[in-house]
């Protein structure tokens, strides 16, 4: 059974950081994008970041500069390094990743959410 298992939530306060994870496990024949995105209260579910095989980052503008995007391909892993942390990236964050089950058959898979909460 595939799936993404995501870890390192929490409550710190303005300013501090945290490091999420998520591992992708199972028959898995490739990984292509991994992304994290997050949830707030009564909004709608909102990318943060994603990252390709090679690679390549993208941000959404109120995370950039403050959080960092990267991947470990042997480990099938993605990890969002968050700094600067403010109130109002308080979410669930949950990461998503493209991942081939066989040759040529793609699927998206979600991990089950993190929680952050950043107060003072």
């Amino acid at each position: 059974q595939v799936q993404l298992v995501g870890s390192g939530g929490g409550l710190v306060q303005p300013g501090e950081s945290l490091r999420l994870s998520c591992a992708a496990s199972g028959s898995i024949f490739s990984v292509g994008v991994m992304a994290w995105h997050r949830q707030a209260p009564g909004k709608q579910r909102e990318l943060v970041a994603s990252i390709s095989t090679g690679g390549r980052p993208f941000y959404r503008d109120p995370v950039k500069g403050r959080f960092t995007i990267s991947r470990d391909n042997a480990k099938n892993t993605v990890y969002l390094q968050m700094d600067s942390l403010k109130p109002e990236d308080t979410a669930v964050y949950y990461c998503n990743a493209n991942l081939m089950l066989t040759r040529g058959w793609w699927e998206v898979h979600w991990g089950q959410g993190t929680q952050v909460t950043v107060s003072s």
